[in-house]
């Protein structure tokens, strides 16, 4: 069985100095291959870097919008250089975030057209964080035409309607280990409506520890329990789910098995 971790922070500091020991513990739990994702200058240069240090592993960047105040022209000019680099394969994450506020509204709304704006102008698919503002994620990605480059909804936390909305984009829907929890009735119909061709998995690490390691701190090579979970509800195996999930993540980020 081989497991693509679409989106994880193994650039994030619980992993400092670490990496190798938990890309190896990933790879004994079927877990070969991982995008590394950024969200602002620090995290967007620890994905490049693990990026070219693991042939493994690619890398995700862009701004994130609870740090799109920080977004600045030089910004922009960075970013779009690491764009260039032939290991990075999405532009993310970004979108809107209504539940911390840590960036205005305004603010978050206007970064993100921005970022889909490059995305479009270099044909790279995006990385969505929605939370609290799916109805304001839709219309902006709904407008950006976002069928003409690509995208995943990541961690996705909506019911089936709303999975059924973001697919009509043309979109990917990425489950975390929120899927596996016994009280996500929303994440346990969605994924049953989510066609083979776009479905994903991830672990979103250090965060959304799935079950059966709830309380311990979650790691890549826990893709395989979210695996088990998408099987477990869409009464499918996990040898299937793997493959499927692996298939689609080469597809969206364009890079070959």
């Amino acid at each position: 069985m081989q497991i693509f971790d679409s989106h994880t922070h193994l650039n994030d500091t619980p992993y400092a100095g670490h990496e190798a020991e938990f890309v190896q513990q990933a790879a004994d739990l079927d877990v070969k291959k991982m995008a590394i994702v950024g969200s602002d200058t620090n995290l967007n240069a620890g994905a490049m870097r693990l990026a070219a240090e693991f042939p493994n592993l690619y890398a995700i960047v862009g701004w994130h919008p609870e740090s799109s105040k920080d977004y600045t022209p030089a910004a922009e000019k960075l970013l779009i250089e690491q764009l260039a680099d032939p290991k990075t394969v999405a532009l993310g994450e970004i979108g809107l975030d209504y539940h911390w506020d840590t960036s205005p509204r305004e603010i978050q709304r206007r970064v993100f057209k921005r970022q889909l704006e490059i995305a479009r102008d270099l044909h790279i698919p995006v990385s969505i964080h929605s939370r609290d503002a799916f109805e304001d994620s839709y219309d902006i990605l709904k407008a950006a035409h976002l069928e003409d480059f690509g995208g995943i909804m990541h961690s996705f936390t909506g019911d089936a309607e709303w999975a059924k909305k973001f697919l009509d984009l043309g979109m990917y829907v990425s489950y975390s280990g929120i899927v596996s929890f016994k009280n996500a009735p929303e994440e346990h119909e969605s994924v049953q409506v989510i066609p083979e061709n776009r479905l994903l998995v991830e672990t979103d690490a250090p965060y959304l520890t799935p079950t059966p390691h709830r309380g311990e701190q979650n790691q890549p090579g826990f893709t395989h329990f979210v695996v088990d979970a998408v099987a477990k509800y869409r009464e499918d195996t996990p040898e299937h789910i793997a493959a499927v999930t692996w298939q689609n993540a080469h597809r969206i980020f364009n890079i070959g098995e």
